[in-house]
């Protein structure tokens, strides 16, 4: 009963403030920021691209992360519980990005160069994007992210509290910061892809379906198809479910540092994407906002039954 209520609280937390601006002093920073100083802590003095050296990474961010969150969970559980309700409603909604999101793409279609602000939500080449290029990369980052950065940490700490949130955002930092098919972590960041990749599993296609729903789509689950040629396996999955949402055609072949590379294309609409369809894509926030807040709030009072 206390996760779905620390849910419900974070989510609401995230919508109304977002980041809190004090978490740019040095003396207290953003539980994510300093899971990835223990990432670059560990590179820094241990790094070998090897699979075992990548195993032994996790292990340490994994086992630090988990450890302090345990600590913090029961000694929060040592007072009154509605202390603890708040308390850990407030450190959940750290672990929740949802306005964060939404204002960094929004960001690109306010900013005067676009270019420059899609480069910091992408790893693409922005040089070689046309304008329908940057709104396309703009609703994939935000299709995408709703999955990694919305409802992975929810379902998480829906299911396993302040701990499995934590645990969430730790494997999902890191395959941010080493999960990459290259030379230098090849084989350094599989064990951090891997398990990445397990643990979106479940909350990629949730999010998918979700979004369809929203969409009232005919088919609720015709973005299977399209979904599966990604490269990613999840990633997909809520990318096609926009594409199907919106009526578009995502995808398709992208330069990346000055190679072109050859990508799926998922769903089947219009190809020349627009300002107004990156709008129509960020509508979703409110849709989502509601959905999640009413079932959490009906899930609650069912359960209290």
């Amino acid at each position: 009963m206390s996760n779905i209520l620390i849910t419900l609280f974070a989510y609401l937390i995230d919508r109304v403030f977002g980041e809190f601006s004090f978490f740019n002093k040095r003396t207290f920073k953003h539980p994510v920021v300093v899971i990835g100083d223990m990432v670059t802590y560990f590179e820094d003095r241990f790094y070998q691209n090897s699979v075992l050296r990548g195993f032994f990474l996790v292990s340490f961010v994994i086992t630090i992360t988990g450890t302090i969150a345990l600590i913090v969970d029961h000694f929060l559980a040592e007072f009154h519980a509605l202390l603890y309700i708040i308390a850990s409603s407030f450190i959940a909604s750290m672990f929740i990005a949802h306005k964060m999101l939404y204002d960094s793409v929004k960001g690109v279609l306010t900013s005067e160069n676009k270019k420059e602000a899609i480069s910091q939500l992408v790893s693409r080449d922005v040089d070689k994007m046309s304008e329908s290029d940057i709104y396309k990369a703009s609703i994939e980052t935000y299709a995408e992210n709703l999955s990694d950065g919305v409802i992975a940490p929810l379902f998480y700490l829906l299911l396993f509290g302040l701990v499995g949130a934590a645990l969430y955002k730790a494997i999902n930092t890191m395959d941010s910061m080493v999960g990459y098919r290259n030379e230098r972590y090849e084989k350094y960041g599989k064990v951090a892809a891997i398990l990445d990749d397990i643990a979106n599993f479940l909350p990629s296609r949730i999010t998918a379906l979700l979004i369809m729903l929203l969409s009232k789509q005919k088919n609720n689950f015709s973005f299977y198809e399209d979904a599966k040629k990604h490269d990613s396996p999840n990633a997909g999955y809520p990318i096609t479910a926009m594409a199907q949402a919106l009526g578009l055609k995502l995808g398709g072949s992208t330069y990346y540092f000055g190679k072109l590379k050859e990508k799926a294309t998922f769903g089947e609409g219009e190809e020349e994407i627009t300002r107004e369809d990156v709008e129509r894509a960020l509508e979703f926030r409110s849709k989502i906002d509601f959905a999640l807040l009413v079932s959490l709030t009906l899930l609650y009072l069912l359960l209290k039954l």
